[in-house]
Parts: structure tokens; sequence; C-alpha cells
């Protein structure tokens, strides 16, 4: 696309008012989405989005700009344009751009491209067939296939040049099953850092007929009880407790503006000495996965928390900057249009010792939570509520009848205070995290795990 010299000469321009740094982001995505709903395929979009984005950071201050026009001649505009934007001591810079090249391999068996698009169509066509069959009760299904190339090209004033390809694909299913006047949703997805072997991973038929069992399993559920008990996690729940009410807390900026409930913790006890929270950009087939973050920074395995004590946070250059450390590889953004923040990328508690079988044998009386729905954060003082997609009721040290209806308020650090039993299994949940306006992919994952005592708002009767 550019040469090195062209790419240096760009940010030579960038900086020639002054400032410490600069950098160039330019991006080639293709993207391909198929919807079904009302039993016919709704929307079939193909489409490829590039631009760039170029930055100058002044101390603590950031000039940035972009554009779709990636001839030389607008790129070199949009860096004067940036670099009015910095008044400071002027200096001309002389770059030898060296190519980095990632410590790791996130391997894809299979390109989208390489699987017609008649073919994904007739896989989204299936999964609504099934996920219809499973039960006459199932009046609704909407089914969502989606996967994306990008192909991006990092250069800065350290000297710095990398290039990279991410390929995510990712399915969805969702149902509504009615009954008389009790009507329930039931959801699944799967998806990560691959190609089409996403089909051979997991199959349509398999998601489709278990986002029909889970809407089918709710609207014959009791209304769930309420009031203080214990609460058991299931791995297969995903991670979104993590991710909500501890992870976004971690992320620098928010530390930084004095918004998270974690500022000046850093050292102290937070949690049970049975968690540890890892934050890592490197796992293969992971949905948050990428060789470099959309900074240049190669991604990263991060500890966050480790047996309850607080260890770090996740930084992109800018807040790295403020605090005088390192960046963690958590530099990301939605597209070239937007500047880069701190962001999670695939974020766990990590498993522990126990059979998770013995976690609910131990429990006398609680919920079994199989899956989590939306909820709110507050990351200023920790406090969340979520609703519980799937859950059941223990009783005895049983799993017993399904509940439906039933939400969990707590507060984060509390909550991650009170886990007491931390199973040796670990699943996960994939999804769009929304900050700022920008919209990243991530996963979050957790092992069965038991909390002494949470709020369950429910529908008792």
């Amino acid at each position: 696309m550019f040469d090195k010299k062209e790419v240096a000469d760009i940010l030579g321009i960038a900086l020639q008012n002054g400032g410490e740094f600069a950098d160039v982001f330019i991006e080639h995505k293709a993207t391909n989405s198929i919807t079904c709903e009302e039993n016919k395929i709704e929307d079939i979009n193909s489409g490829i989005d590039f631009g760039a984005g170029i930055r100058v950071i002044s101390g603590m201050t950031t000039a940035y700009a972009y554009t779709n026009d990636l001839s030389l001649g607008n790129l070199k505009q949009v860096a004067l344009t940036v670099s009015k934007a910095v008044q400071s001591q002027k200096h001309t810079l002389q770059l030898d751009l060296r190519h980095l090249k990632p410590g790791y391999h996130l391997p894809v068996e299979m390109m989208p491209e390489q699987v017609k698009i008649r073919e994904k169509v007739e896989q989204v066509k299936l999964a609504n067939e099934v996920a219809r069959a499973v039960d006459g009760r199932i009046h609704q299904v909407m089914v969502g296939f989606g996967d994306v190339v990008q192909n991006i090209l990092i250069a800065n004033s350290e000297g710095h040049w990398v290039e990279d390809e991410r390929v995510r694909s990712r399915f969805t299913v969702q149902t509504i099953a009615s009954q008389g006047n009790k009507m329930q949703t039931g959801y699944e997805s799967y998806g990560g850092f691959m190609g089409s072997e996403l089909f051979k991973q997991r199959s349509p038929e398999d998601i489709a007929r278990e986002a029909s069992r889970r809407a089918l399993l709710m609207l014959d559920a009791k209304p769930a009880p309420v009031g203080k008990m214990m609460v058991v996690m299931d791995s297969v729940a995903g991670g979104t407790m993590v991710h909500e009410a501890c992870g976004h807390g971690l992320e620098a900026d928010l530390v930084q503006k004095g918004v998270s409930i974690y500022a000046g913790k850093k050292g102290q006890k937070v949690a049970s000495s049975l968690v540890t929270v890892v934050d890592d950009g490197t796992i293969p087939q992971r949905y948050g996965s990428y060789h470099f973050d959309d900074e240049g920074i190669m991604g990263q395995k991060n500890i966050l928390i480790r047996n309850g004590i607080l260890e770090g946070y996740m930084y992109d250059r800018m807040t790295a900057r403020q605090d005088n450390v390192r960046p963690t590889g958590n530099g990301r953004r939605q597209s070239f249009q937007y500047r880069p923040i701190p962001r999670m990328t695939n974020t766990s508690i990590a498993p522990g010792e126990m059979d998770p079988k013995e976690i609910v044998k131990a429990t006398s009386k609680g919920i079994l939570v199989k899956k989590m729905g939306g909820g709110q954060v507050n990351t200023v003082n920790g406090d969340f509520v979520f609703e519980v997609s799937e859950g059941y009721l223990i009783e005895n040290g049983e799993i017993t009848v399904p509940v439906r209806g039933a939400t969990l308020t707590g507060n984060g650090p509390k909550v991650l205070q009170k886990i007491d039993m931390v199973g040796n299994d670990s699943g996960f949940f994939i999804g769009t995290c929304g900050k700022d306006g920008q919209g990243v992919p991530v996963s979050a994952s957790q092992p069965t795990m038991r909390i002494t005592e949470m709020l369950v708002g429910g529908t008792e009767q």
C-alpha cells in the first residue's frame, strides 16, 4: 500500500510543529453479514471499509484526524492538519521504520472467502428451521451470521512498523417461545478469532437447538424466589460478571478519571484470595484476541488481580504515559475513525481446584446461574444489576427446578470478596463491548464459583 519512506514522511509532517509522539493507523476491513427473521432472509450485506487515522501526542494532549482518502497527498494534508493542533518545541524527524513481528500465532484454518455467501445463507436458513422445529411454542426466531477480515498497518515515530490481519466470525440465534400470556426468550451464540471453521467447531443446528431449549425451559419455569441467598455461577454462564462488574473498573482511563471503584487500590486486597483476574489478548480463537493492539503494542497476558490482591490496570499509550508505566497492549479502537482507548480483550477469572459438582453439593439452598442476560453497572461505586436468562434452584445440594425472572443485585468488589469456592472448569461468552461510543469484540470467561450471599430479585408469587 505504502512504502516505509512515504509513511515516515507522513509522520515527519505530523510532528513538524512539535509533539513527542505520532502514529498512523491504516485499515482495510471486509465484512459479511446475514440475518434471518420472520422465516426469511432479511439482509445479506457485504462491504469494504478503509481509511486512516493520524495522531499526535504532546504532553497529555492528543490531536487526531481521520480520512477515507488513502492517496499519499491527502494523508500528508491530514498529517499537516493534525500538526497545527500542536504548538511546542519543533524538531526534525528522521525515521528508519522497523518491522515488528508477533511473538505468538493465532491460526485461522479457513478464511471466510473460502466459503461462498450462498453456503453461509444455507447455514442461516438451516438454523432457523431447526430452531422452529424443536417445539410448536417457538413463535419467533432471529438468526445472525457475520465475519470480518481486518488488515491493519500501524507505524509510529518510535520507528515501529506493524502489519496484522484479524479474522473473526460469529453466529447467533435468538428465539421467543410463548404459551398463553407467557413469553420467554432464549439466546445462544458462538464465535471467535477464526474463519469458516466456525461451522465445523460448533454447528448452526446445535446453536439453534440450544436457543430454543432455553426459551422453552424458561417458559415452564417457576417464578424466582427473592431475598439474600447463595449463588453458584456455572462456568457455562461465561464471564459476564467479571467483564462488567470488575473489568471496566480496571481500565486505566476510568481509574485516572476517578470514576472507578478500584482507583488508588493497587496492592490492596480487593477480592477473595481464591480470585485471580486475567486479561489476555493472546489466546488462539478467542473473540478478543489479536497479535497487536490498535497502537502497535503486542498483545499480552496481564494479571490484574492475583490471589485477591490488585496488581495493575489495563493501559493504552496515553494512560501509560500519565502513570509512567508501559502500555499493556489494551489500546483499542472500533475503526480508523476513532482514537484508541483502554479496553478489555479476553477477561477471565482463573480456574481453581474444586470439582464443580462438589460446589453444588456443598450448597444447601441457593440459585444456580447457567446463563446471564443484560444488566447495568456503575463503575464509580461498583454497583450492578444483572438479569438471569437461565437459572435453577439448589435445594439440599441438588439442582432442582428452573426459575425465571431472576435478577442479581450487588457490588462488584464486595461480590468478589464473597467467593468462597472456585471450580476447576472454565466457560466463556463472546460479545461486542461498548464504551465511549465505540464497540470492540471481546470475550470473558470464568469457572464455576460460589458467592456466599447475593440479593436475588424475582417474581415469587
